[in-house]
């Protein structure tokens, strides 16, 4: 499998070319963006492929799709990125209710039809809180996929969890949509404190082995994207990460 590392793991441990050496030399085939990483796309593309990385998939904000699509067609096409993923909403952008998550899905359908007529693949990723029931106890996330039917999803499994859902038959019901995944791992209870309660992939509480087998048998996944969202040390969690995938 060609493993994939999002970048926004090592926003603090600049600087960029150093991470990328590091990602390389660990093996590491591609890597996501975000919005960190794209102030100067064709310096950074010259980075990537002086160290043999790809980037086919990258997070843009709502905003940035919505409002300045052409910005993000610049920078997508630079640095090769092929699937456009909205990676989240503020907590103040959120809607309240059924009929507003509807909304906000088909917002994501229009981004998606505009992102499929410009030749690009587009896809919702999940935090915890679209797992949190509403008033009326149906969940956010089901709202968003039936209102953009034709966007793909890239799964956040750890997020899933941690929003107190099993993503096995969220896979079962919606493999097909799954383009991407997270690959994250929660700690075992009293550690990771210092890392927000995540830990390095294979070294926590996800049955990793097992959601990777289900994964490749019943979703369309491509991508496999290492992530840790405040690791105290980015080389261990990306060489740790990663010798444990490779035993899957």
């Amino acid at each position: 499998m060609n493993w994939s590392f999002q970048l926004y793991s090592a926003r603090n441990f600049q600087p960029w070319d150093g991470v990328l050496k590091m990602l390389g030399e660990l093996g590491y085939s591609q890597v996501e963006g975000f919005g960190g990483v794209y102030d100067d796309p064709k310096a950074f593309r010259a980075e990537l492929d002086k160290n043999g990385l790809a980037m086919p998939t990258g997070h843009f904000s709502i905003d940035a799709l919505e409002k300045d699509f052409d910005g993000v067609r610049r920078i997508a096409d630079t640095l090769g990125v092929k699937l456009l993923i909205c990676p989240y909403l503020m907590p103040d952008a959120r809607p309240g209710d059924a009929a507003g998550w509807r909304g906000f899905g088909e917002r994501l359908a229009k981004v998606g039809e505009t992102a499929k007529k410009a030749g690009y693949g587009f896809a919702w990723h999940n935090h915890d809180f679209e797992f949190k029931a509403l008033a009326d106890g149906s969940l956010p996330q089901d709202h968003i996929l039936s209102a953009a039917p034709d966007i793909g999803w890239e799964m956040d499994v750890a997020w899933v969890v941690r929003g107190g859902a099993d993503p096995l038959p969220w896979i079962e019901k919606h493999g097909k949509r799954i383009v991407a995944v997270h690959v994250k791992d929660m700690a075992k209870p009293g550690e990771g404190l210092d890392e927000d309660g995540w830990s390095d992939v294979g070294h926590g509480t996800i049955d990793w082995p097992g959601l990777i087998k289900a994964l490749r048998a019943r979703s369309a996944a491509q991508y496999f994207v290492m992530e840790q969202d405040n690791p105290n040390d980015v080389e261990r969690f990306a060489r740790r990460s990663i010798a444990a995938a490779k035993s899957w």
